[in-house]
């Protein structure tokens, strides 16, 4: 299902900006949609089963004045995210920034390794490695239009210590922020790419398994868990960071320290 609206004319520092913002619907991707929409960025909203909640963030939107569309793309598949891609570009004229949000996890005792089947791994590879691949291969010819073509992934701090919600997920999200910086060296100077690590977020992730994100997040410094709210405005930052590409900035609340 596809929705869209023209809005009135954005003031906003982002104004005349088009964003695609994959995983869009929900939890981080919606908080970094409103925050573009908000800024006077059009906004492509990308969901791949949670269509409802991929809609009500888009009639949200456009009922603040913003222009906003929702598409469906599975970004494991590469013709999926090629067909949405262009629909964003035929739609509105270009695109400016990709947020590379779609993620997948599975649940999975850490230390037991015979728990970690082919079928995990595959899955949590093609989403959260392959599928940014797809996303940052599709967009770049337009984004090297732009006189600010930006991508950030969303990777994640257990890409960082090694530990998070199961081994795979933890080594799928090493594997994107190694891809940032390959991508970062391959698609300069016209793009730049940089990841944002989050430690703890409170999303619908960690529903009915709150003691566990507060057990993997450790002591934190600030001693808080971090909104969904708290990283878009990090992603805002990183999109707008023209001094930087091929980094990998960690928003973990001190948790790494």
């Amino acid at each position: 299902m596809q929705q869209e609206s023209q809005g009135g004319e954005a003031s906003a520092a982002l104004a005349g900006r088009v964003a695609i913002v994959t995983g869009g619907g929900t939890g981080i991707g919606r908080a970094v949609s409103r925050l573009l929409a908000a800024q006077g960025a059009a906004v492509a909203v990308v969901y791949s089963r949670s269509s409802a909640d991929a809609e009500e963030t888009v009639a949200q939107l456009l009922a603040s004045g913003a222009r906003a569309l929702s598409l469906k793309a599975d970004v494991a598949d590469a013709q999926e995210v090629a067909r949405m891609t262009d629909a964003v570009a035929q739609r509105f004229g270009q695109i400016d920034y990709l947020v590379n949000n779609a993620g997948s996890t599975r649940q999975l005792p850490f230390a037991d390794l015979d728990a970690i089947d082919d079928a995990a791994w595959d899955a949590l590879y093609a989403v959260n490695v392959k599928g940014a691949f797809h996303c940052a291969r599709a967009a770049a010819p337009f984004l090297r239009r732009s006189a600010d073509g930006a991508i950030v992934n969303i990777g994640s701090i257990a890409g960082e210590t090694g530990y998070g919600s199961s081994l795979p997920y933890a080594v799928s999200k090493a594997a994107l922020h190694g891809l940032t910086r390959s991508l970062a060296r391959a698609l300069a100077p016209a793009i730049r790419v940089n990841c944002l690590a989050p430690g703890a977020v409170g999303t619908r992730w960690w529903q009915g398994m709150e003691a566990k994100m507060h057990a993997l997040a450790g002591n934190v410094a600030l001693n808080r868990v971090s909104t969904p709210e708290d990283i878009a405005a990090t992603v805002l930052m990183l999109l707008g960071a023209r001094s930087m590409t091929g980094q990998v900035v960690r928003a973990d609340n001190g948790q790494s320290l």
